[in-house]
């Protein structure tokens, strides 16, 4: 039986609001650590690597918010865990890489598939109810079905209350916040990955969901050093979107065509193409017909784009395992691999739509964030 996906809501200072969190979703963020702790067992990481790993990024993930710290470490009081394995669960990408690429001479290569994706911004002007839709299918492990939360935050001094969908114990994933700006992420990888050591995703995707202006939430994701590459598209309600791709060192953008925007887990833009080397083809073949399928379904409509459509698009099954969206099956490297969660977001009026195993499950949760978006007043032009 699939799980419902459940709602956390935490509020109040970061240590107090790290340990509602950590009380609440304790179950979840042990079981998720553990799965971890297991494959960097697997590729001889053991306890005194973890640590050593972890004090190395503290004093990057501290010069990026110190706040973070201290929430951090009230999530590991409140689920009863070290603080390194909250770490693990925000810095897992970069954790989990640094482990695979420091193997023990010798050991056997149990690498993993990165996260798939496949995201999806419709702009206004191309929606059904003339409001933005955003939406991705997150393809990772199948069992990270069981360890996945919805975060609402309230009352951060000077921020936005905001919602999540991540795994227990981040601070963020996706998700969007009551000003209207939204956010989803897509894997990436290139020739310049790891060569320098930056700021865990978790934590500045966070940092977006944490402005109220879109100027300081586009900074967050263009500004941040990061250690590899990774795609992410932020939007706003009022109908805008920017799709980042960003290598450690260099940021590309890609823009939407005919109010439609759609992004696997490859490198389209062609002044990137020209300057890196995509190297993530190897393990994601699927992404270079993904994007082209959903786009195709939407644009085949021959008219506004509602939610209802998103979903059916990011239910596409062409090529069965190998889909859009996908049922458990085992990856190019023997793991299970799934679209472990759809997530269907509409900024202006706070609902997020989610469905856990989306190609076993069609049946959707809704979460609603009170919303304080309020579309820019029409300006009317007087003539002399």
């Amino acid at each position: 039986m699939i799980q419902p996906c459940p709602l956390i809501e935490v509020e109040g200072p970061p240590h107090e609001r790290g340990l509602q969190y950590g009380r609440l979703g304790g179950e979840r963020i042990q079981l998720g650590a553990a799965r971890y702790l297991e494959q960097l067992k697997r590729d001889a990481f053991d306890a005194d690597a973890l640590q050593q790993a972890v004090q190395r990024l503290l004093p990057v993930m501290a010069g990026f918010d110190a706040l973070y710290m201290d929430e951090m470490r009230g999530i590991a009081e409140g689920a009863d865990c070290p603080f390194e394995h909250i770490v693990l669960l925000n810095a897992r990408t970069e954790l989990l890489q640094l482990a695979r690429r420091q193997r023990a001479a010798g050991a056997p290569d149990h690498e993993d598939d990165p996260d798939g994706c496949t995201g999806v911004v419709v702009l206004p002007a191309a929606a059904r109810d003339g409001r933005l839709i955003h939406a991705q299918n997150w393809d990772w492990k199948a069992e990270c079905a069981d360890t996945a939360v919805v975060l609402k935050v309230h009352g951060i001094d000077g921020a936005p209350d905001f919602m999540t969908f991540t795994e227990a114990g981040g601070l963020a994933r996706c998700g969007m916040n009551a000003a209207g700006i939204a956010i989803t992420a897509n894997y990436l990888e290139c020739d310049r990955d790891y060569q320098q050591l930056g700021v865990p995703l978790a934590l500045f995707r966070r940092k977006v969901l944490e402005q109220r202006r879109l100027a300081h939430a586009l900074r967050a994701v263009y500004c941040t050093p990061k250690s590899a590459s990774n795609n992410m598209m932020v939007s706003h309600a009022e109908g805008v979107v920017v799709n980042f791709e960003c290598a450690p060192d260099e940021t590309f953008l890609v823009q939407a065509q005919d109010g439609l925007l759609v992004h696997a887990n490859h490198w389209l833009s062609p002044v990137a193409l020209g300057k890196l080397r995509d190297t993530g083809i190897d393990s994601t073949p699927d992404s270079l017909y993904r994007d082209q399928r959903v786009r195709g379904l939407l644009s085949a409509l021959g008219r506004p784009i509602s939610r209802a459509d998103v979903k059916a698009a990011l239910f596409d099954s062409f090529e069965g395992d190998w889909a859009v969206c996908r049922p458990p099956r085992p990856s190019l490297r023997n793991n299970l691999s799934a679209t472990v969660a759809m997530i269907v977001m509409e900024p202006a009026t706070g609902t997020m739509d989610v469905a856990m195993l989306p190609a076993l499950n069609r049946s959707f949760q809704r979460f609603t964030l009170d919303s304080t978006f309020v579309p820019t007043a029409a300006i009317t032009l007087h003539e002399d």
